[in-house]
């Protein structure tokens, strides 16, 4: 056979077997593997029910039927606005087992967003909690698309009244036979994960199911999922498919621990009653968990594993977490990229002898790609390379299996995302020698001073270390002389007392003379449902205080 015919004859192999050797991939198929091998296992946990992989399996199913009796078609949008709660789990799988599309929604937006958000998707349906039933109240007669409404009851908000499709109802009306996994392409929408909207409207970041199987696979990789993992719901499950761990965890048949509302002492009653092995969160759950449990004098009865995310945190955090008895493990990541991308991958042996200020620094960096993904860069202005030299700034830009499709109905902005065929992050970094990727700022936040770049995220980490701080944002506020100047607004644990001139002189001890904030502002900050500090509202702020002081000078 000559090399032509050889060729020949593998590319028909590659099409005439196609259907037995190629399955499209999608996390769906994930609950049918553990609904048979653990029908009876312990599945997910919420408040004091619990319900086996064979009874969730039977609410999913219900969900979908009862949809498609609605006749919700292959590809219609059905929004989500429920905090973490089985009904939240079940729908997320039951939408997609109907053949429609999830939209899952931020629950710190305002109902003017959310209603934009149901209008730009075109949702004809939405399962949301009864907390939110006023503002669907008031929304409803406005909305263009959304015309079914199934409620899932709060616990502890019984005084709202009722408004839709009561869930439970909802459910005991369709049939609970198994369904197969439906007929889909890959690289058909799964879910619209809409972003914070921080710099505009929420962009809606359309996830496939290819990209959400491949992310969810890394998610297993990296938090080391088995069948007996206990997973605590301290992330919103709207947040990028909770990084994927609603699809991760019922892979390996491993127990979801739902959780309605981050509180330290629930989370400590969890952890020890359903053997909790790993949690996920911002840093500003793992600081508020650290300061309850250091206050009671606690430590966690076992290691329990943290993924942390949502913005780079401090080494002092990561201190801090591991002195209770978490084992702390960074990840880095968007929406745009199904949420976690890059991890930092600890070497053990090497890494564990290191001291635990050392360890520290190391797990704050962002490190590199998810087994899952394509690798990722941090270029320049030209699309260059960057040295790796731990000095050199660029921007992270990635591609590959885990990013986005596109945002949903805006070409434009997705053309300018995805410019020179990657997707831009907007993040500032740099790259060690190890090739290990360090977050450096915003690139729209980086404050220049004088002509210098001051990355305010170095700034925050050095403050960060001092006692008694609880939080800390860091931007540069407008001045005339020195085109910005570093300011810092500074969160005090409670009954402790710390002076700006106690921050500023810390500051000279470990910083460079033009990175020394030079206002400091004593005032609780307010982060976005993901970790994020809202720092382009912090600086508009400032913008707005400095046009009003040279509008008075004038006077």
């Amino acid at each position: 056979m000559s090399m032509t015919e050889e060729l020949q004859e593998i590319e028909e192999a590659k099409t005439k077997y196609s259907k037995v050797n190629l399955n499209a991939l999608t996390p769906l198929n994930f609950l049918k593997r553990s609904e048979l091998v653990f029908p009876h296992k312990k599945a997910v946990v919420y408040g004091d029910k619990y319900w086996s992989w064979q009874e969730f399996a039977e609410r999913v199913y219900r969900v979908a039927h009862g949809f498609k009796g609605m006749g919700i078609n292959r590809l219609d949008r059905i929004a989500l606005w429920s905090r973490n709660n089985n009904a939240m789990l079940e729908s997320m799988y039951g939408v997609g087992m109907a053949g429609a599309v999830t939209v899952p929604l931020n629950y710190r937006l305002a109902a003017s967003e959310i209603a934009y958000v149901l209008d730009h998707s075109g949702s004809k349906a939405i399962i949301y909690e009864r907390i939110y039933a006023d503002a669907i109240r008031r929304i409803q007669p406005k909305l263009k698309t959304t015309k079914i409404f199934i409620e899932i009851d709060s616990p502890d908000k019984k005084e709202v009244q009722p408004f839709g499709i009561q869930y439970e109802e909802f459910l005991s009306k369709a049939p609970c036979d198994p369904m197969d996994v439906p007929d889909v392409d890959e690289n058909d929408m799964l879910s619209i994960c809409y972003t914070s909207g921080t710099t505009g409207k929420p962009k809606g970041c359309v996830h496939t199911h290819r990209g959400t199987y491949l992310n969810a696979v890394g998610g297993i990789i990296e938090a080391q999922l088995t069948s007996n993992s206990s997973y605590l719901w301290t992330l919103p499950m709207f947040h990028s498919q909770g990084w994927n761990y609603v699809w991760a965890v019922t892979t390996v048949g491993a127990k979801h621990v739902c959780l309605d509302a981050i509180v330290a002492d629930q989370i400590h009653a969890l952890i020890s009653r359903e053997n909790v092995t790993i949690l996920c969160g911002a840093p500003t759950v793992f600081t508020m968990l650290t300061d309850y449990m250091k206050k009671n004098c606690m430590q966690f009865p076992h290691t329990v594993r943290g993924l942390i995310g949502g913005a780079p945190p401090s080494p002092k955090v990561i201190m801090d977490a591991e002195s209770i008895g978490l084992d702390i493990h960074q990840v880095y990541g968007l929406t745009e990229v199904h949420g976690p991308n890059t991890v930092c991958e600890w070497h053990c042996g090497e890494w564990d002898k290191l001291s635990l200020a050392k360890r520290a620094r190391l797990k704050a960096l962002q490190g590199v790609p998810y087994a899952t993904s394509a690798p990722v860069r941090v270029v320049d202005d030209n699309m260059n390379d960057i040295p790796w030299d731990g000095e050199t700034r660029g921007e992270i830009v990635m591609r590959g299996n885990n990013v986005m499709q596109w945002y949903f109905r805006e070409h434009d902005k997705t053309e300018e995302a995805f410019k020179g065929g990657w997707f831009h992050s907007g993040d500032g970094a740099v790259i060690h020698p190890d090739g290990y990727i360090e977050i450096v700022d915003r690139l729209k936040d980086l404050i220049n001073t004088g002509g210098e770049k001051v990355s305010s995220v170095e700034v925050e980490n050095v403050i960060a270390e001092m006692p008694h701080i609880l939080d800390v944002a860091v931007i540069g506020k407008p001045d005339e002389k020195w085109g910005e100047i570093v300011k810092a607004i500074v969160s005090i644990v409670p009954e402790e007392q710390v002076t700006g001139e106690q921050i500023i002189q810390y500051c000279r001890n470990h910083l460079a003379g033009f990175k020394i904030p030079r206002e400091i502002e004593f005032a609780e900050i307010t982060r976005t449902s993901t970790g994020k500090v809202q720092k382009n509202v912090l600086k508009k702020r400032e913008i707005e205080a400095a046009k009003q002081r040279q509008s008075k000078a004038k006077e």
